[in-house]
């Protein structure tokens, strides 16, 4: 049987080696902690909040995130796509989400503030009314993405080709309007 976890709080702990128990973690306050390349398959998150930790290459199968905060977190090359749909919904502050794939996530609303997502793959994802705030897409793929309503006004260096994704009513910058037009190749200049 899995256990639970409550309101409990870890602090500068090595998952690679102690691996992080099977269970369900509710409210529960991970700091400083390396899940680096640590299997996370099935484990619920509910309410939890990760700071300053290490998450890169964690496996996501059926991992359940509800409510759960990232911040000041190194997350390179996730497959949130593995991740359970039910209920899925987590944010972003201050994380780097280099080679992650959100790949037909369907997570509406998430909010990402001062996140690097270089090489992100957001291919077929629902990404309605998500807010994109001071966030670097460098080589991020949108193909078929649905980014109605999203706000991307103060994200930078992102290349979107509106005639193959859902645009209506997002917001973007004058300034990062060049990201819209990419594929003509032309020059804009102020």
């Amino acid at each position: 049987m899995d256990q639970i976890f409550r309101d409990e709080t870890f602090d500068k702990r090595d998952f690679k080696e102690d691996h992080l128990p099977k269970g369900e973690y509710e409210k529960c306050l991970f700091t400083n902690c390396d899940f680096s390349g640590t299997d996370l398959a099935e484990i619920i998150f509910w309410e939890c909040e990760f700071r300053s930790c290490n998450l890169s290459l964690a496996k996501l199968t059926k991992t359940a995130f509800r409510e759960v905060k990232f911040i000041n977190c190194k997350m390179l090359g996730l497959h949130f796509n593995d991740c359970n749909k039910f209920a899925r919904a987590f944010s972003f502050e201050h994380c780097l989400l280099h080679h992650s794939s959100f790949y037909q996530a369907k997570i509406k609303g998430t909010i990402f503030k001062n996140t690097q997502l270089l090489e992100a793959d957001f291919a077929q994802c629902d990404l309605s009314g998500a807010v994109f705030e001071h966030c670097d897409f460098t080589g991020a793929t949108f193909d078929n993405t649905i980014l109605e309503k999203a706000d991307l006004r103060s994200s930078f260096n992102y290349s979107i080709d509106p005639a193959m994704n859902k645009i209506k009513k997002a917001k973007f910058s004058l300034s990062g309007i060049s990201g819209l037009l990419d594929k003509y190749d032309i020059e804009i200049t102020p």
